[in-house]
């Protein structure tokens, strides 16, 4: 699957959703906060908030499911592969009392997706309480840190291309045609992130605006 991004208003909140999750009351309370919500078949994760954060959504009894089977660790293997800020949402009360399993399991799950997959858990009372959770956590990236929102491919790359188009791919407002592009006009990663704003812009669908966030991306210093 191609990189997917869209262009949209500075000071809107977009948010990819898989086509399932729209079968939930979440993607209705999101839309209730100004915030376009877009539906897409995401082969990794449930909502994309921005570039770098996907998410898993489960209510305690998936969770529980996907725990006896083993597929929440390869689902979760799948998003941190997939993105630089993976986080996973447990929804709803009660996930000790759901099923006749002993609490200690479940807290050694919990504890192998924090401490050995190193991904952040949110825990949520209702659907209406993850809206406002991915909503804001949306708005925090995507107009706060002036992040860009777009969707990658599960496949990692294999090749010495592919890393290289994969890693020009991660500059704002860079998606696939345009990496192709950039790799194409300056040769390798390094002549790009040494180029200047002007000769950025002589790439084909790079203006002053994007030049200029790829030029302050590459050498700002993040205090």
């Amino acid at each position: 699957m191609d990189e997917q991004r869209i262009i949209k208003d500075e000071e809107e909140v977009v948010i990819f959703a898989d086509n399932r999750e729209f079968r939930s009351n979440v993607v209705k309370e999101i839309a209730l906060k100004d915030c376009l919500v877009k539906p897409r078949q995401l082969e990794v994760g449930d909502y994309i908030l921005s570039d770098r954060v996907g998410v898993e959504r489960k209510s305690c009894n998936d969770f529980l499911s996907s725990v006896f089977d083993n597929n929440i660790f390869k689902q979760l293997q799948n998003l941190k592969d997939s993105f630089e800020k993976p986080l996973l949402i447990i929804e709803g009360d009660g996930l000790y009392g759901k099923r006749d399993v002993h609490p200690n399991s479940i807290r050694g799950a919990v504890a192998s997706i924090g401490i050995d997959l190193s991904i952040p858990i949110i825990w949520t009372n209702s659907e209406e309480d993850t809206a406002s959770f991915l909503y804001w956590i949306a708005k925090r990236e995507q107009i706060d840190e002036e992040r860009t929102v777009s969707i990658r491919g599960k496949r990692k790359p294999s090749t010495l291309e592919d890393l290289q188009r994969f890693l020009v791919a991660g500059l704002p407002g860079v998606d696939t045609k345009m990496s192709e592009r950039l790799m194409e006009r300056f040769g390798t990663p390094e002549e790009i992130f040494t180029a200047s704003a002007d000769e950025l812009k002589e790439v084909d669908g790079i203006g002053d605006k994007t030049a200029n966030k790829i030029r302050r991306v590459l050498t700002e210093k993040v205090d």
